[in-house]
Parts: structure tokens; C-alpha cells; sequence
């Protein structure tokens, strides 16, 4: 067999949801501005134009990525909590799902929306648009658990749902940041108590 036909053969085998999945851990590394079709293709071992056939374009290979990352994050965090039996409980496991997410190194880089975030927040464009629209909805679901729960009785009324789900966010953003730095479960494990220090202060007048 040709060295021509193996590499064909080797480029049709990779799953565009395998190359998709590389390409997200890359770019918690190496930054998503920098994700392109040739330096995946050197990291997943594949020609270019085998690439091409998947992703069209720069462009198009980071949406895809961006997507990929997205269906990550819904089955390790968003999912688990959605069973919830109250708005209380949901807040808490939905913290407590990022976090285990981050410790679990789910990317290399850490939580990939916030290294994104942070490289594209002056790079106007379809990927930023998307990213931003990602930390929207879930800043949007930590205020919808805290207002859930206020409507339930567990959270007090008086508290400002946008302000407790910023501190929450808060919390969790710097846990993942010295996460990726220390590697040790301290950030981690005092993410948890700064959470449920502020969680008990909002539910002592409910």
C-alpha cells in the first residue's frame, strides 16, 4: 500500500468528534486564536487536507470546537444538576459541578470558556459571539437557581439574585484559575466554602 493511500486511509479512521475533542484541549493550552487546521493537523498526526475535510475553514474550526466544548459542559455540569429537586439544591450542584469539572482536568487548560473568554474579549467575531453568548446562559442558570429558590421559600427575597450569582461565578472563576496554575485541590476546596459561606448567609432570613 502507498504511503499517499495509509495517510488517506489513517485521515478517514480519525471521528470529526475525536479531532473536535483534541482540538478543544489544545486550545485551553495554546489559545483558540490560535487553533488552526495546520497546527491541528500536527497535533492529531493528520495531513491538512484530511483536515479540510472536516472544517472548511479557521473560522469554522473554532466554532466547531467552541460547540464541542459546549457539549462537554452540559454532560459534566449543566445535566447532573438538572435533576435538582429544588433551586437551592440545583445553585449547589451546579457549582459543584464546574468545580469537579475543573479538578477532573476535563481540558488541560482548565475550564475551556474561561481561558477562551478571556484571549477573545477584544478579537470582535462569530467566536467571540459565541463565547460571550456561552457565559451569558450560564450566568443566566446560577440566577435562575438563586430566583427559583427565593420563589421556594430557601433563599431570602431581599437578596439581589444577579449579585449572589456574580459572587458565586466569582468563585468558581478563581478556583479554576489558581486550579490551573497550582494543581492542588486547595483552590478547589475553598471555592466550596466561600460558596456555602455566602449560600448560609443568604438562606438565614428565608
Amino acid at each position: 500500500m502507498s504511503e499517499t493511500l495509509r495517510k488517506r486511509r489513517s485521515d478517514g479512521e480519525r471521528s470529526r468528534s475525536a479531532i473536535l475533542r483534541e482540538a478543544a484541549q489544545l486550545a485551553t493550552v495554546e489559545g483558540i486564536a490560535g487553533l488552526s487546521i495546520g497546527r491541528l493537523a500536527e497535533a492529531v498526526g493528520m495531513s491538512k487536507s484530511g483536515l479540510f475535510a472536516h472544517f472548511g475553514s479557521k473560522e469554522e474550526l473554532q466554532l466547531a470546537t467552541v460547540e464541542t466544548a459546549n457539549a462537554v459542559f452540559l454532560e459534566h455540569v449543566i445535566e447532573p444538576a438538572a435533576s435538582a429537586p429544588n433551586g437551592l439544591e440545583r445553585l449547589r450542584r451546579l457549582s459543584d459541578g464546574f468545580l469537579r469539572y475543573v479538578q477532573a482536568e476535563t481540558f488541560a487548560g482548565g475550564c475551556f470558556f474561561a481561558s477562551a473568554l478571556a484571549e477573545v474579549d477584544m478579537r470582535p467575531g462569530l467566536v467571540r459571539n459565541r463565547l460571550v453568548a456561552f457565559s451569558e446562559d450560564w450566568l443566566g442558570r446560577l440566577e435562575a437557581a438563586v430566583r427559583d429558590a427565593q420563589a421556594e421559600g430557601a433563599i431570602d427575597p431581599a437578596e439581589d439574585a444577579g449579585q449572589l450569582a456574580f459572587e458565586v461565578e466569582a468563585a468558581l472563576f478563581l478556583a479554576n484559575a489558581q486550579f490551573v496554575v497550582a494543581r492542588t485541590p486547595e483552590p478547589i476546596d475553598r471555592a466550596r466554602r466561600a460558596i456555602e459561606r455566602r449560600l448560609q448567609s443568604a438562606t438565614k432570613a428565608a
